[in-house]
């Protein structure tokens, strides 16, 4: 019996890993000075911004996104005590109890109405090396400058696909 390598057709892309993202969390460098509304609306543009980091890892097939809702008690459970972020490794169950081969974890320091960094951090699920972390500045606080944010870490990592995959 023959043995025949298997050749992948020319132009092909290998199919994407896995990954689940976490939600955002928020770092306001001035939480005590915020009013209601401010809280409020801040807390409706990190919802806004993970959905749309998933979505655009999704749509421009740069991952497969897993659905985070079987591993919901576990995320919550984690996320009462620390931000994910910086929870030494606590995101990789994460991606484990979901079967994924990456976790990403994000998060928006928000120095000011002025100045906000929107970060991400993508990890190996199996190592637990880090295969991606970048960071974006942003310039004011709207809707369109965080999605702009974000928008911006995708395609940084676009461009850095093979180290990232």
């Amino acid at each position: 019996m023959a043995l025949f390598p298997i050749v992948a057709a020319q132009g092909a892309t290998p199919a994407a890993n896995s990954i689940a993202v976490t939600d955002c969390t928020l770092i306001d460098d001035n939480a005590s000075y915020n009013d209601a509304a401010t809280t409020q609306q801040d807390a409706a543009r990190v919802h806004m911004i993970s959905d749309e980091l998933r979505a655009q890892l999704r749509d421009r097939s740069l991952y497969r996104v897993a659905d985070n809702a079987p591993a919901s008690a576990l995320i919550g459970k984690l996320s009462a005590s620390q931000n994910l972020n910086a929870c030494n490794g606590c995101e990789l169950d994460i991606g484990r109890k979901l079967g994924t081969e990456r976790v990403g974890v994000c998060w928006v320091q928000k120095i000011s109405n002025l100045i906000i960094n929107i970060n991400l951090r993508i990890e190996d699920v199996a190592s637990g090396k880090t295969v991606f972390q970048r960071s974006v500045d942003i310039r004011g606080n709207t809707d369109l400058s965080w999605r702009r944010g974000v928008k911006a870490l995708v395609d940084l990592l676009a461009e850095d696909r093979d180290t990232a995959h």
